[in-house]
């Protein structure tokens, strides 16, 4: 049975780089935290939960297939593929990642400490850890 395989932001990236064939990077946090807050570059978005509700997005499985069927053609999605997933802090990672895992898919993978890591002891984020924290390459709008 496949089970989430869990990645620092460092060696979520070194996996990106060596196996860009067959595994793409998506940045599953709100539309305004990818937008405004910033992502990785090459980043895929496609939220698991976004404004206005709040829901979780009915379509997450769905979308990921799609994405993965059209970028990796002649590739099989769920056994062919690795979907490397990002959020905030790796928190929500783990419930989409379940998800995707329970839907079939083989290779899921997420970034432990997400975009942004945990607040330090002023509540701040990016200070302790994450993608921003590390120095990899990110964007914003």
């Amino acid at each position: 049975m496949a089970e989430l395989i869990d990645l620092t932001p460092i060696a979520a990236y070194q996996y990106l780089q060596e196996n860009p064939a067959n595994s793409v990077l998506v940045d599953i946090r709100s539309s305004m935290e990818y937008l405004f807050v910033g992502h990785p570059v090459g980043s895929i978005h496609i939220a698991w939960i976004d404004e206005p509700d709040w829901d979780v997005n009915p379509n997450f499985v769905r979308d990921i297939e799609r994405l993965l069927t059209v970028r990796f053609k002649g590739l099989d999605p769920k056994t062919e593929t690795a979907i490397v997933l990002c959020c905030r802090s790796g928190k929500r990672t783990q419930d989409a990642a379940a998800a995707l895992l329970a839907a079939g898919f083989q290779q899921v993978l997420h970034v432990n400490e997400g975009f942004e890591g945990e607040r330090d002891e002023h509540q701040h984020r990016s200070t302790l850890g994450g993608w921003r924290f590390h120095g990899l390459p990110w964007e914003q709008c």
